[in-house]
């Protein structure tokens, strides 16, 4: 037993990313959910001064948004948002005071409600979206470096072995800028 190493927690054993800690999948994983934090801390106030809506509010526009023509049910948004239901009635009642959205009931389920966008919410979307994707970039763009990106790479299906793939050229273009 004198001849075995000093386990990994004794004073002198300096674990780092390199001894493999974290397998590239999680380490990528833990970048990508703080950039999106960055990105939603940034998002939090241009949301509310261009919409006038929290940024869960602004999370169920744009998922209605990506919907187009279609309503969802309160459910299925709940499930896509991770939100508990509860929390998103409060949410949908605040949208449909503001014009924003529409509630009705499904036929036949008298529990189901669906939610739809206004033309009115519709149209503010319109507006403000540029500047909102242009805070997206820029909160991207400031918050991951060219390791980074290529940790996050390695994430996407068919780029990790992929130098010159278009993510890639993005990622490089990106860093430079």
């Amino acid at each position: 037993m004198a001849d075995s190493p000093a386990p990994a927690d004794q004073p002198g054993h300096d674990r780092t990313v390199e001894d493999g800690l974290l397998p590239p999948e999680l380490r990528a994983w833990m970048q990508l959910l703080a950039a999106a934090g960055a990105i939603e801390q940034r998002l939090r106030s241009r949301v509310k001064d261009a919409l006038g809506v929290t940024h869960d509010e602004f999370l169920v526009l744009c998922l209605l948004a990506d919907q187009p023509g279609a309503a969802l049910r309160m459910s299925r948004i709940a499930e896509a948002l991770g939100r508990p239901k509860t929390r998103l009635t409060y949410q949908i009642a605040c949208l449909h005071h503001a014009d924003l959205v529409t509630r009705r009931s499904v036929c036949g389920d008298k529990r189901g409600i669906e939610v739809a966008l206004t033309d009115k919410g519709r149209q503010l979307l319109r507006e403000v979206s540029p500047t909102l994707a242009e805070t997206v970039t820029e909160a991207v763009q400031h918050m991951v470096d060219h390791r980074q990106c290529e940790t996050l790479r390695g994430l996407l299906p068919g780029t990790a072995d992929t130098a010159g793939s278009d993510t890639a050229q993005r990622c490089d273009s990106d860093h430079r800028k």
